[in-house]
C-alpha cells in the first residue's frame, strides 16, 4: 500500500461547483488550482476529484463519452496535468473518479456496439439476443438501433452497462467472465488507468466498484476481477491508490483495494449517524451508536484489521450533513470522523457547514441530490466568490440565505466549524494512533445510550476518545486515567472510582497507558 495513505485526509471536489475562473458559471481546473493552498491549509493532503471527462452530462459526468479526454468546460488534458503537477508541488495527492460499470450512450464504443454486424465492440456491453427479451432484474434500452437485442443499463437509461460477464451464465446471451468480450472490457479498463496514471494521477476512486460482474454470488466474480486489476497495478504502478465505492470491505479489500468507501444508509451504516430521523450526533440525544459499532467491528475483523474503511462527511449523492445536524453538533460529527481508522473524506464545503439548498430543480441528473451540489461559498462577494458570471448562468443556484456560511466569515471566527475541523486534523496528524492504520477498540457503545468511547492505538501510543453530543450529562464504567488530556471541547470530564463522568455536549481525547 502506498505509504502516503497512512496519514491521508481527503477533500472531495465536485468540479462543477468549486471555483469558476472563466465566468461561464461552471467550476474548472484552474479554479481548483487557485484553491489548492486553501485545501492544504485546512490540513487535507489528498483530493478526490469527481468525474471530469467528456460527457453529455446526463448524470453529472458519471455518463462518460470519452475516458481519455477532459470535458472542455473544465479545461484541457494539459490543464488537468497541470493540476496534478500543482498538487504534487504541495506534497499532496489526487485521485480521479473512475466509472468502470457503464458509459454514456454517446460513447463511441456504444455506437459501434449498436451496429447489427459483428465488430470489436459488439460484446463490449450487456446485450440480450432478442429485442423481445430484457435482462432480468435490470433496466434496458430497446429499439434504439438495427441490432436485435436489449441492452442492460445501470440505473439511468443513458448509462448502458459494460460487459464484464456473468458469474454463472444461464442464458445463451450471458457471457462468462472468461469470454473474449468481457476480457476485452477489462483490458480497455487497464488502458484507461494507464493513461491517467502515466499523466500523473495517484490512483482512483472507483464508482460502483462491486457491480461489474452480473448475477455475482456474494461478489466473488467481481472480487476476482479486481484482483487481476491489482496484479496489473502492482506490476506497472505499485504506488497507485485505489478506493472503492462498495461498502463491503471484506470483498473490496480482498479484491486489492486499499480503501472501501462506506456510504450506504441503514441503522448499521455511518450515514445513519448523521442523516436519519434521530442522528446519534444530534444534541437531543435519541440516537443509537450500537448497530453501527456492531457492523463496523464485523467488517474490521473480517479484513484482519488491514486496509482502510473510509467514512466520508458526505458526498455528491447524499444530503449535506448540515441538513440534519446544526451548530456545534457538526463539530461532534467531525470529531468522530477525524478520530476513526481509515482515511477520512471531507466533502467540499462541509468544513464550513454549507447547507443543503432546498427546493431546487434537478440539474444534470441530480434530482434530490442537487441541493448538495450548490456552488462553494468562498466570501461575501459576487456569487459568494464562486463565479463572476451572472447569477442566471450558475451551474446550480447558490444558497441565498443571508447568514450562509462562507470561508471568509468562518476563518474570521476562531470558534467556527472551520477552525475546529482544522484543529482536529492537526491533532490527528500529530498522533499516529489517530491516523489511518491505528487500531480501534470500542470501550462504550451501548444501545440507545451516551457517551461513545473508543481507544485508538499504534505502537506504544494509546488515545482514549470520548464523545457525548447529547444535551445531558452521562457516565460510564472505565478505569482509564484522564490525567493526560490532549484536547477537549465543552466542559471538563472527570474520573473517580472506575467511572468517567461526561458533561453534556462535550468531547475529549486522552493519552492513556
Amino acid at each position: 500500500m502506498a505509504k502516503w495513505l497512512d496519514n491521508a485526509i481527503f477533500y472531495e471536489i465536485y468540479p462543477q461547483s468549486f471555483k469558476d475562473t472563466n465566468s461561464d458559471g461552471i467550476g474548472d481546473f484552474n479554479g481548483i488550482i487557485e484553491k489548492l493552498d486553501y485545501i492544504k491549509e485546512l490540513g487535507c493532503n489528498a483530493i478526490w476529484l469527481n468525474p471530469c471527462f467528456e460527457s453529455p452530462f446526463g448524470d453529472a459526468g458519471y455518463d462518460v463519452a470519452d475516458y481519455c479526454k477532459t470535458a472542455p468546460r473544465y479545461g484541457t488534458n494539459d490543464d488537468l496535468k497541470r493540476l496534478f503537477d500543482e498538487v504534487h508541488k504541495r506534497e499532496m495527492h489526487i485521485l480521479l473518479d473512475l466509472v468502470p460499470g457503464h458509459t454514456s450512450v454517446e460513447h463511441p464504443w456504444f455506437k459501434e456496439s449498436m451496429k447489427p454486424g459483428r465488430n470489436e465492440f459488439t460484446d463490449r456491453y450487456v446485450w440480450t439476443s432478442s429485442i423481445w427479451e430484457a435482462p432480468e432484474g435490470m433496466g434496458s434500452l430497446r429499439g434504439i438501433s438495427d441490432r436485435d437485442g436489449s441492452c442492460a443499463v445501470n440505473f439511468f437509461s443513458n448509462q448502458p452497462s459494460l460487459n464484464y460477464g456473468f458469474y454463472k451464465p444461464e442464458l445463451p446471451w450471458q457471457q462468462s467472465m472468461d469470454d473474449p468480450g468481457p476480457k476485452a472490457t477489462v483490458e480497455a479498463l487497464k488502458d484507461i488507468m494507464r493513461f491517467w496514471l502515466k499523466m500523473g494521477c495517484d490512483g482512483f476512486r472507483v464508482d460502483m466498484a462491486g457491480s461489474l460482474v452480473k448475477h455475482d454470488e456474494d461478489g466473488k466474480g467481481t472480487t476476482k476481477l479486481w484482483q487481476g486489476i491489482r496484479a496489473f497495478l502492482d506490476e506497472e504502478f505499485p504506488d497507485a491508490a485505489m478506493v472503492s465505492e462498495w461498502s463491503q470491505p471484506k470483498n473490496s479489500l480482498a479484491g486489492g483495494f486499499h480503501m472501501d468507501f462506506i456510504l450506504f444508509f441503514g441503522p448499521d451504516h455511518p450515514n445513519n449517524l448523521f442523516r436519519s430521523p434521530e442522528p446519534f450526533f444530534a444534541s437531543r440525544g435519541k440516537g443509537d451508536i450500537s448497530k453501527f459499532v456492531e457492523k463496523y467491528k464485523a467488517d474490521y475483523e473480517a479484513t484482519a484489521r488491514n486496509g482502510l474503511i473510509c467514512i466520508p462527511s458526505g458526498n455528491h449523492d447524499v444530503d449535506r450533513i448540515a441538513r440534519h445536524l446544526h451548530g456545534d453538533e457538526l463539530k461532534f460529527a467531525f470529531a468522530f470522523l477525524l478520530t476513526m481508522p481509515g482515511a477520512p473524506f471531507i466533502y467540499y464545503g462541509d468544513e464550513i457547514g454549507m447547507r443543503y439548498v432546498e427546493g431546487l430543480d434537478s440539474v444534470e441528473g441530480g434530482y434530490n441530490r442537487t441541493g448538495s451540489r450548490s456552488p462553494m461559498q468562498w466570501d461575501d462577494g459576487v456569487n459568494a466568490g464562486f463565479s463572476c458570471a451572472g447569477k442566471e448562468k450558475l451551474y446550480i443556484p447558490l444558497d441565498e440565505s443571508t447568514d450562509r456560511p462562507t470561508v471568509q466569515n468562518q476563518m474570521a471566527d476562531s470558534s467556527s466549524l472551520y477552525h475546529e475541523v482544522k484543529r482536529l486534523i492537526a491533532l490527528r496528524q500529530a498522533h499516529p494512533a489517530l491516523q489511518s492504520k491505528g487500531e480501534i477498540d470500542f470501550i462504550y457503545a451501548e444501545k440507545n445510550a451516551y457517551p461513545f468511547a473508543y481507544l485508538r492505538s499504534a505502537g506504544n501510543e494509546k488515545i482514549l476518545v470520548i464523545l457525548n453530543p447529547s444535551d445531558r450529562d452521562t457516565a460510564f464504567d472505565c478505569d482509564y486515567s484522564l490525567e493526560n488530556e490532549l484536547y477537549a471541547f465543552g466542559n471538563k470530564m472527570s474520573a473517580a472510582e472506575g467511572k468517567i463522568t461526561v458533561p453534556a455536549q462535550s468531547y475529549a481525547f486522552y493519552q492513556v497507558s
